[in-house]
């Protein structure tokens, strides 16, 4: 079966974007003007820029038209310590998790924003089941977050926890609200429960149809997603046991993110994206 039209002028249109023919900030032709040049009617022209805008490529401008998107600035993130601007800073979380993450944002001179927390009591799945050694089945609360750099989509963050934390006493888990000082820090107050180490665990897979939308990605892209799975460890009183009491799902498009993990002393530096000028920001 052929494509239809709309699809066709939208991938010709995504062509010439890609291969910088067009250039971010460029203004396309008005409707009639596509109509004459594909051929084709104004509702065709429509939905081949509502395809294009939801592959991220244009936006519309109130009165003005619709302009090619600039490209998404490559963000780095550093996975293995929270980077902290200020020896103040204390939130408890690895580099790529809530404030942390947005610190790092922040020193960069650039915008953090998240939306606020979709907060649910939901049945653990296998790979959460597992990393919080709890039966499959279990009730577990998840605090879910949508999170962006400069009003671009950036990453979408889920945290599990136990739905005993909540029986003990953490009832802010379950608020849909933010926990300001962080959900590791506030455990700590609130139940004595420390934790001591974290274990990352990173995935690389297809983006699923939520990521695709979120994202803008193309479906028939070939843009993965990378996973971080980070299991956080508080140490039980009177035991040498170490038990599993958060999960921290985030998960990044690999378009628009690259990492860095530091091992020993290196220089208090935050890198350039891989590919771009030799030089580091300066903390």
């Amino acid at each position: 079966m052929p494509e239809p039209m709309y699809r066709r002028i939208a991938e010709k249109l995504r062509d010439e974007i890609e291969s910088g023919r067009l250039e971010p900030g460029t203004q396309l032709p008005s409707e009639s003007e596509m109509q004459d040049t594909h051929k084709a009617s104004r509702n065709t022209v429509r939905q081949a820029m509502e395809l294009l805008a939801g592959w991220g490529l244009v936006e519309t401008r109130p009165g003005q038209g619709t302009f090619i998107r600039a490209k998404y600035e490559t963000f780095v993130t550093t996975l293995s310590a929270e980077w902290k601007p200020d020896a103040d800073s204390d939130t408890g979380l690895g580099g790529g998790e809530g404030e942390a993450a947005f610190n790092e944002v922040t020193a960069q001179r650039r915008k953090a924003g998240a939306t606020g927390p979709r907060v649910e009591v939901m049945k653990a799945s296998g790979y959460v089941a597992r990393r919080l050694h709890v039966e499959e089945g279990t009730s577990v609360i998840s605090r879910h977050q949508e999170r962006l750099i400069d009003d671009q989509p950036w990453s979408l963050q889920t945290s599990y926890y136990p739905i005993t934390l909540l029986e003990r006493g953490a009832r802010r888990l379950i608020e849909a609200g933010d926990i300001e000082e962080g959900a590791v820090k506030y455990l700590k107050e609130a139940l004595g429960m420390n934790q001591v180490g974290y274990r990352d665990r990173i995935l690389v897979r297809r983006a699923n149809d939520i990521e695709l939308r979120f994202f803008r990605l193309r479906e028939d892209a070939a843009t993965p997603v990378v996973v971080l799975l980070r299991t956080g460890y508080a140490d039980e009183k009177g035991s040498e046991r170490l038990a599993p009491f958060r999960l921290a799902e985030t998960v990044f498009p690999a378009d628009r993110n690259q990492f860095v993990i530091n091992a020993g002393r290196v220089p208090g530096l935050l890198a350039e994206p891989a590919g771009g000028p030799d030089t580091q920001k300066e903390s």
